[in-house]
């Protein structure tokens, strides 16, 4: 807390969107032939946020084989972007039980964790698809974040620096950062980071609320400082 001013609606401006981890080119896991053209179709349909469609052609490729891994992560990650959070983590649990180096069904189960504040667990499953996939910009973030709110707060902002350092542009990354130096009160790196991440989605509601946040705590800062 800084100047009376409680931080924790910022976990929603940071943890707001799910994103898609791309296959590993070596992955063991290729599927063939019409079920890869399937999954390709439900991966289109996902990036139009037509979930519900793509969840139609996943759902009957798990009916086909129970044990379609890929399927079951792609189910996973569109029930997040629903907000169905039980049906995600059931997909996603479901994933990693049949294949240990899910590394995409790991980081949505931290994720999850994470939205609930439930930093150790969070950082387990983080970690462990950290390992799996290593220099993943969005896994670096998540786990990143995990660490700054288990009071890991350097650890956390390297991590966090190596995600941005892996993508640039990324809003999500650029409001965490920002988040993150407005906890240590560095206002000015703050206000930078927040402020790029407004120019690059100048639409983004979170965003602009967590600028605005840094310009109410500044001032209070400055208050008490008086």
């Amino acid at each position: 807390m800084i100047g009376g001013v409680c931080f924790s609606h910022f976990f929603l401006c940071t943890f707001s969107v799910s994103v898609t981890l791309e296959p590993m080119p070596d992955d063991d896991r290729t599927p063939s032939g019409n079920v890869l053209d399937r999954l390709e179709k439900a991966e289109q349909l996902k990036l139009e946020s037509k979930y519900a469609d793509a969840l139609a052609i996943l759902e009957q490729l798990v009916l086909e084989d129970p044990e379609n891994v890929s399927a079951l992560e792609e189910i996973a990650d569109n029930e997040l972007s629903m907000e169905r959070h039980d049906r995600a983590r059931a997909a996603a649990k479901r994933a990693v039980a049949l294949d240990p180096q899910s590394y995409t069904g790991e980081y949505i189960l931290g994720f999850l964790l994470s939205r609930d504040e439930q930093w150790s667990e969070a950082l387990a499953h983080l970690r462990k698809a950290n390992k799996l996939k290593p220099n993943n910009p969005e896994i670096l973030r998540c786990l990143g974040w995990a660490l700054f709110s288990s009071n890991q707060r350097a650890q956390g902002i390297v991590t966090l620096e190596r995600a941005l350092n892996l993508d640039r542009e990324n809003p999500l990354t650029l409001c965490d950062l920002g988040v993150s130096y407005l906890h240590i009160r560095n206002f000015s790196k703050a206000k930078a980071l927040l402020g790029h991440a407004l120019d690059i989605d100048p639409t983004n509601e979170r965003v602009r609320e967590c600028v605005e946040a840094v310009k109410r705590l500044e001032r209070a800062a400055k208050v008490e400082g008086k």
